[in-house]
């Protein structure tokens, strides 16, 4: 009897343990403009023009590999072409961003990093990334502020 309780005990922390991770289907990221609201789970995101950039960040050791898709792509994708982004994340902490961060080259909405999606835990589902390696603009305290991870909405104003 010790040993079948000691087996339902280690299942259950296993599983209570585990980081909590989005479902495939789960809205991850709400975008609105107005009166238009546009939601998306990953595969929706993903479907839109995946884009990979490998950088160094203030908050990690090493270069890491993060995939997602870039701000200017979602913007165009949701007919957003004006305005100044306001991007929350879980816990409630937001931040401004500005209409001309969301360019070629500029950051991306990270869905992965190193191959792997993000737990909240882990600065996921979502994590606004720029190229911080590809130039010394995106290395400054503005742009690290900008950098908000556990991204879930962003609202245009």
């Amino acid at each position: 009897m010790t040993r079948i309780f000691t087996i339902v005990a280690t299942i259950f922390a296993l599983m209570f343990s585990q980081p909590a991770m989005a479902s495939e289907a789960d809205v991850v990221l709400t975008l609105r403009n107005g009166d238009d609201v546009h939601e998306f789970s990953i595969p929706q995101l993903r479907d839109i023009e995946e884009r990979a950039v490998d950088t160094t960040t203030i908050w990690s050791d090493g270069v890491q590999e993060f995939v997602g898709v870039s701000l200017n792509e979602l913007l165009d994708h949701a007919g957003v072409s004006s305005g100044v982004l306001e991007a929350a994340a879980v816990n409630d902490y937001a931040v401004e961003i500005p209409m001309s961060d969301a360019r070629e080259g500029g950051p991306i909405i990270a869905y992965m990093r190193n191959g792997k999606t993000m737990s909240l835990r882990d600065k996921g589902p979502l994590w606004l990334v720029y190229p911080y390696d590809s130039s010394a603009e995106f290395r400054t305290e503005e742009i690290y502020s900008r950098s908000i991870w556990q991204l879930n909405r962003i609202t245009v104003r």
